[in-house]
């Protein structure tokens, strides 16, 4: 993957068209180089969870590079990084999955349920109402909680959720709005696939909580 971070490195200090095209042929080696790492990790998912589609490849779940501009006011056109997210149906579908973010020196796995509809906000947050005394166990769980230091709370309610007491023991996952858990891997583990999986193998408990929640 060394070949992908030097491109991005030298994208993030030329974020322009014209650079962009002149370069063309690396940005699609890059890609493909990531595809690869994205192969090596469903051939190694789908052997501990079942619902990650065989008929699906790295093609299928990496990200596109380009950004939508059209309503930013941020008119840089390219993103600084390669990201996929390998989920049950497809990189589009809601269901929880895997997510893996490729930038120099910031590259990170992470997983779960991001951005839900309203309806499947409140089953999440129904079933850890009912049923909190397992998630929170499988939060303090090992090997999960060797990886993942309890959910991301980069976007939380300041107030109670809508249907839920102040007095509910479980509040503080209650108030999330995205329920995602990540770590941060160095550049170099991405040249170790069977490490990353191993990351990814600890999330598994989580994201199977997450998919029954969403499936009642």
């Amino acid at each position: 993957m060394q070949s992908t971070l030097k491109f991005l490195s030298a994208l993030k200090k030329n974020n322009n068209r014209e650079w962009f095209e002149a370069n063309k042929e690396k940005y699609l080696a890059s890609k493909a180089e990531t595809e690869v790492l994205l192969d090596k990790l469903i051939a190694g998912l789908i052997k501990f969870d079942k619902r990650i589609s065989k008929d699906l490849i790295g093609k299928d779940y990496i990200f596109r590079i380009y950004k939508d501009v059209r309503f930013s006011k941020d008119k840089i056109p390219y993103k600084t990084n390669m990201g996929a997210s390998i989920s049950p149906g497809g990189r589009k579908t809601v269901i929880p999955g895997y997510y893996i973010h490729v930038e120099p020196n910031n590259c990170f796995l992470a997983g779960g349920l991001y951005g839900p509809e309203p309806d499947m906000l409140k089953a999440v947050r129904q079933e850890i109402d009912y049923n909190g005394a397992k998630f929170v166990k499988v939060l303090k769980s090992k090997p999960f909680s060797n990886y993942y230091k309890g959910l991301d709370d980069w976007d939380v309610l300041k107030t109670v959720p809508k249907g839920f007491d102040k007095e509910n023991k479980y509040l503080e996952f209650l108030k999330n709005r995205h329920f995602i858990v990540s770590t941060k891997i160095k550049d170099k583990d991405l040249e170790n696939p069977a490490k990353l999986l191993a990351a990814f193998k600890a999330m598994y408990p989580f994201l199977e909580y997450l998919r029954q929640a969403t499936e009642k």
